[in-house]
């Protein structure tokens, strides 16, 4: 007589319907054999042992390679942006030095205009009348760039700022006597040396003798 149900599926294949067998699946990126790092996407072997004892130092090794290529590239990342603010900083430099040199090319080219006025002045020209108003904007203009004229009657003698065609004086301390020509200095820079005659300071107290008499008539 066969027998049928449980007790014959037991005999005939030795196992019950519970006892099916268990799979573990190794997802470790690391392979434990080799230490090496699996790809993405490489099946893994079925194991059911426990993780190998050198899985740990592995781990660390397969870490240090990319430490150090992200200590590379912030380094080299860090190279480049002190580039960049070096070559930022050099080109504003020669556009300021560009836009300076510009300038003073332009005002040079005024400097005759600034002497016929000075001139135009002496003679009474600018006391009234639309030039004066002409000659004060452009003096004004000039001013606001950074134009400044020096060489007055009496000021100290100075061989870098004022250029002497006549000497009168002693040479123990020159001053200047005529001004034949006005200098100017752009900022810091000279860009026009005076011409003028070189004497001797007037003695003190000499003005006040001359105008005694005078007041005395």
């Amino acid at each position: 007589m066969t027998q049928s149900g449980p007790e014959a599926g037991s005999a005939a294949g030795g196992q019950t319907p519970g006892d099916e067998p268990i799979t573990v699946t190794d997802r470790r990126r690391i392979d434990p054999e080799t230490g090496e790092v699996r790809p993405e996407g490489e099946p893994t072997p079925d194991t059911g042992s426990a993780p190998a004892s050198g899985e740990e130092p592995a781990l660390e090794e397969a870490k240090a390679p990319a430490t150090d290529e992200v200590a590379e590239l912030t380094a080299a990342l860090q190279r480049e942006r002190a580039q960049f603010a070096n070559y930022k900083r050099r080109t504003e430099e020669e556009k300021q030095g560009r836009v300076a040199y510009g300038k003073q090319v332009l005002i040079e080219k005024l400097l005759p205009v600034l002497d016929d006025l000075d001139r135009a002045r002496e003679h009474g020209d600018l006391e009234s009348g639309p030039l004066r108003a002409v000659a004060d904007k452009l003096a004004g203009s000039l001013s606001s760039e950074g134009l400044v004229k020096f060489g007055e009657p009496g000021d100290v003698f100075d061989p870098e700022l004022h250029e002497a065609v006549q000497n009168d004086g002693s040479g123990a301390e020159p001053v200047l006597g005529a001004v034949y020509r006005s200098g100017y200095r752009l900022g810091d820079k000279v860009i026009r040396t005076a011409m003028v005659t070189v004497t001797d300071p007037a003695p003190a107290g000499a003005s006040g003798a001359q105008d005694a008499p005078t007041g005395a008539q």
